[in-house]
């Protein structure tokens, strides 16, 4: 059970507060909603019966949000070349609302898109993934939208820097010469 006042994380949405708690006939049937104001002012309703068993849950403290800035510091993990199955599987991770889990998809495919580009519908996975990161981040550490998102950035660049540029320098240089025959 939350409180008015908690923050808490939708998987879905991302890191809110709870505002209010409100008794709504919805579809005629009454029951007790949690209202959760969300980044930009946008306001979600999560049924109190339903709602840790959809996710939802409060939000990580400091030194969580350390090790998920860790996660961010890593290499990619294995991932489907299959765009179609590494969608459904990141979806999977998506709908878990783990935000380990969460940081994993935003590094991975971050590092997928600086290497050949994303499908329309892996860009918007990666959009939405890294807002939920995000907001949780900013509540978790007392920051900025700002600070957080350059920590990220930062964060991810060099990882992809230390981990797919410096281990492939080789692949663009020619190995032996072969002259033509005139």
């Amino acid at each position: 059970m939350f409180n008015i006042g908690d923050e808490v994380v939708h998987p879905m949405h991302g890191a809110g507060t709870i505002e209010a708690i409100e008794e709504k006939d919805v579809l005629g049937k009454k029951q007790s909603y949690y209202i959760l104001r969300m980044p930009g002012e946008v306001k979600v309703m999560v049924p109190t019966s339903t709602a840790e068993s959809i996710g939802v849950r409060n939000v990580i403290n400091k030194e969580k949000a350390d090790k998920v800035f860790q996660v961010l510091e890593n290499n990619c993990t294995d991932m489907s070349s299959n765009w179609n199955k590494r969608y459904r599987d990141n979806m999977e991770k998506m709908k878990s609302g783990d935000i380990y889990e969460i940081a994993d998809i935003v590094r991975n495919l971050s590092f997928k898109q600086k290497e050949k580009g994303l499908s329309t519908a892996e860009k918007k996975m990666l959009l939405n993934a890294r807002q939920i990161l995000v907001s949780e981040l900013v509540l978790a550490e007392d920051s900025s939208v700002e600070n957080i998102e350059e920590q990220v950035d930062t964060r991810i660049n060099n990882s992809f820097l230390a981990y797919k540029v410096e281990a492939k320098p080789e692949e663009n240089i020619v190995k032996k010469f072969i002259p033509f025959d005139s």
